[in-house]
């Protein structure tokens, strides 16, 4: 019997994935659940599961193709399975409210599970207008049908561009999120219909050359295309540099009483609890403090308004060899040290073996990165938006410092915080830097 393997829904913002890797080649046989692909999309990379055991008879999307979800992208043979077109998500009920979405190109498999549906929970507090509704799905004027995700459809409605002045680059020329980037970037439909570039070189939308290209290439070069998550990133970084107006606030910390207390119990730590003791969980406790008292800085900008975040969900910046990512501790002043300390190394290693779920790469607050880990003496990060404020954590390091008219040799770090003028001004931002440096230097708390 023949079981078709999908495209899942990673998020219920993510109308389509990029097959990265397949893990298997046609005639490889295969165990259900285990890794058959990889996909990169908006919110995570993540290897998809097996549905069933078999042989793999057929891939229908190469590496490197993008497609929507419920595209059938491989089949597999798999003699006396009783379930086929089953997908590597469907048994995960869809999150409440979520919309329908459009007819995929490729229709999905018959046979899918029903969930049932779930009631919408009411909400704790009025909240402002939605932002406005997914336009519904244009035709063009010789009435053929316009393919493309509600996200597309919503951008083009909110930046007024018709739909079927655009020529689409996806599957059976599907207008993608690439295309309307462009479009609206290029103001209008002109920059979807650019001449394409070289193989290999990538342009459009946030990825648009600030030179002319006659610049770049010259000589003798190489040219390597961006992955997935690589362009991804880049999008994501020149979206926070337009949106937000950036500006930095540094402090220095005497880390010395942290850094005597870890080398005194980290081995006593690691026995008792199997997880190694690093310096994070110091500093995530002293921005959880520094957060209640000044919660301005854990907010986000939606135009006129400042959404205020009762809880405090801080993201953690990941180096991966193949780019970054920042999956975040839910809750964190809910955790005592301990919980703090756990779920920092619980999802590092699920960001850097590709476990990570959707939801634990969204709704941060604030975010923390750790250059100092690589030697950085500081850093000057991007915003992670839709946060107002990042924390940039520099090497610990022994300086000669002057204390009450005498030298004495400290361990320092240089703490930088790049925020969002839009919502945070320098008087609260560096109110919150004196929070979190008096928080590290007069540290009380137990550990063990």
């Amino acid at each position: 019997m023949a079981v078709e393997v999908i495209m899942p829904q990673m998020g219920e913002s993510i109308f389509e994935g990029t097959v990265t890797k397949w893990l298997k080649k046609p005639g490889d046989k295969i165990e259900r659940d285990e890794p058959l692909f990889e996909i990169s999309t908006d919110k995570v990379d993540a290897e998809i599961p097996s549905p069933a055991a078999g042989v793999l008879k057929e891939i229908k999307v190469t590496e490197g193709q993008t497609v929507p979800i419920q595209t059938v992208v491989a089949v597999i043979d798999a003699a006396g399975t009783p379930a086929a077109g089953v997908s590597p998500a469907a048994a995960a009920p869809p999150a409440p409210g979520r919309a329908k979405t459009e007819t995929p190109a490729t229709p999905p498999a018959k046979a899918e599970a029903k969930p049932a549906a779930s009631p919408a929970p009411a909400p704790a507090a009025p909240r402002p207008s939605a932002p406005p509704a997914a336009a519904p799905a244009a035709a063009r004027g010789d009435g053929q049908r316009i393919h493309s995700s509600p996200l597309v459809r919503r951008l083009a409605k909110e930046n007024s561009i018709d739909l079927a002045t655009l020529t689409g680059t996806g599957a059976g020329g599907r207008i993608s999120k690439k295309d309307i980037l462009a479009a609206i970037a290029g103001g209008g439909a002109g920059a979807a219909r650019a001449a394409a570039p070289p193989a290999g070189a990538q342009t459009g939308g946030p990825l648009e050359n600030a030179v002319p290209r006659e610049r770049i290439y010259f000589g003798s070069y190489q040219v390597q295309p961006m992955t997935t998550m690589r362009q991804k990133i880049a999008e994501h970084m020149v979206v926070s540099k337009r949106v937000s107006p950036h500006v930095y606030s540094i402090e220095e910390a005497d880390m010395t009483r942290i850094a005597l207390l870890r080398g005194r119990v980290k081995d006593e730590f690691e026995k008792r609890n199997e997880v190694k003791l690093t310096f994070m969980p110091f500093f995530l406790r002293a921005c959880v403090q520094a957060l209640r008292a000044f919660p301005t800085v854990n907010a986000s900008a939606d135009g006129a308004n400042v959404v205020l975040h009762p809880e405090i969900n801080i993201g953690i910046a990941v180096a991966l060899d193949w780019g970054l990512i920042v999956p975040v501790v839910k809750n964190a002043d809910e955790k005592n040290f301990l919980g703090l300390q756990r779920a920092i190394n619980d999802l590092a290693e699920r960001a850097r073996t590709k476990k990570l779920k959707p939801e634990e790469v969204q709704e941060s607050t604030f975010s923390v990165t750790n250059p100092g880990t690589y030697g950085g003496l500081m850093g000057l990060p991007v915003i992670n938006q839709p946060n107002v404020a990042i924390l940039g954590v520099g090497a610990i390091q022994k300086r000669p410092v002057v204390i009450d008219d005498a030298i004495a040799i400290r361990s320092m770090v240089y703490l930088t915080l790049s925020y969002d003028h839009r919502v945070v001004d320098g008087a609260i931002a560096h109110q919150f830097m004196g929070k979190v440096k008096a928080s590290l230097e007069d540290w009380s708390e137990e550990v063990l």
